[in-house]
């Protein structure tokens, strides 16, 4: 039987930045943001470092690592720029993700079957910079092995599909998507990856996704960052908090 750990809640404020370079200056500021995120019951922060710095920067990337007082997740492409960065910067994970310069967001994993002879030694020189390396992939086997062959310890499944289908109403696709999430989840806990999920999720989806035994972190940005128009950003996060404390009540309630 899986045991029930506590869920982490990271989050991921690239789009305060977002609305800060809509303008230029430095107003919102992502660092305020994430202090305050924190203050909120954020057990880390996220920030992805596009290769075409469309909303988080460079100074925003060392800003985080010397201010905030709870881990740090670099999202980045497997790429040697990014790399650099991540060994000068020494944040406590590295997140990395597929990355088209065209793109709005992430769309979908990491192709790390197809990209193992490159992830291989890259994955190995910022594990031995002491840096958690995650890979962000698909709840397919394929991948997930891979993973594992890579000596990854940390795997993000990519919740993009599941929460489009609940979008669109589709629950036929909606239910297939859950049940890949859950099949993959419970396989990368039997190889003993530490499996975190992100990419859509709101307050419905995050629920959900936080009645898989198996998962221990979420990472959510985009949806809080909207709620916090409305409610404050302080607020929303404490509403996630308690969506996914009901999700893992109902997974202790089902062993």
């Amino acid at each position: 039987m899986t045991e029930i750990l506590p869920l982490r809640l990271g989050i991921n404020i690239d789009h305060v930045a977002t609305i800060r370079n809509a303008r230029g200056g430095n107003a919102p500021d992502p660092v305020r943001a994430a202090l305050l995120a924190i203050e909120a019951g954020a057990d880390g922060i996220t920030a992805h470092l596009r290769e075409d710095r469309r909303h988080i920067r460079d100074e925003d990337m060392a800003r985080l690592n010397l201010e905030i007082t709870k881990p740090l997740n670099f999202e980045m492409a497997a790429t040697e720029e990014m790399k650099a960065i991540a060994l000068r910067v020494k944040p406590h994970a590295v997140c990395l993700v597929p990355e088209k310069r065209q793109e709005r967001t992430t769309e979908g994993g990491l192709d790390i079957v197809g990209q193992r002879e490159h992830l291989a030694p890259y994955i190995a020189e910022l594990t031995k910079a002491g840096i958690r390396v995650s890979l962000f992939i698909e709840a397919d086997a394929g991948p997930i092995e891979m993973a594992k062959k890579l000596g990854a310890p940390v795997i993000e499944l990519h919740t993009g599909a599941y929460c489009e289908a609940l979008e669109h109403g589709d629950r036929t696709k909606v239910d297939r998507e859950f049940a890949r999430l859950d099949t993959g989840a419970a396989l990368a806990g039997r190889l003993g990856l530490e499996v975190h999920a992100g990419h859509g999720l709101d307050f419905y989806s995050a629920e959900q996704v936080a009645m898989l035994p198996e998962v221990r972190e979420l990472n959510i940005g985009h949806f809080l960052v909207g709620e916090g128009f409305f409610i404050g950003l302080p607020l929303a996060i404490r509403q996630m908090r308690a969506a996914m404390d009901r999700g893992r009540a109902k997974a202790r309630a089902r062993t």
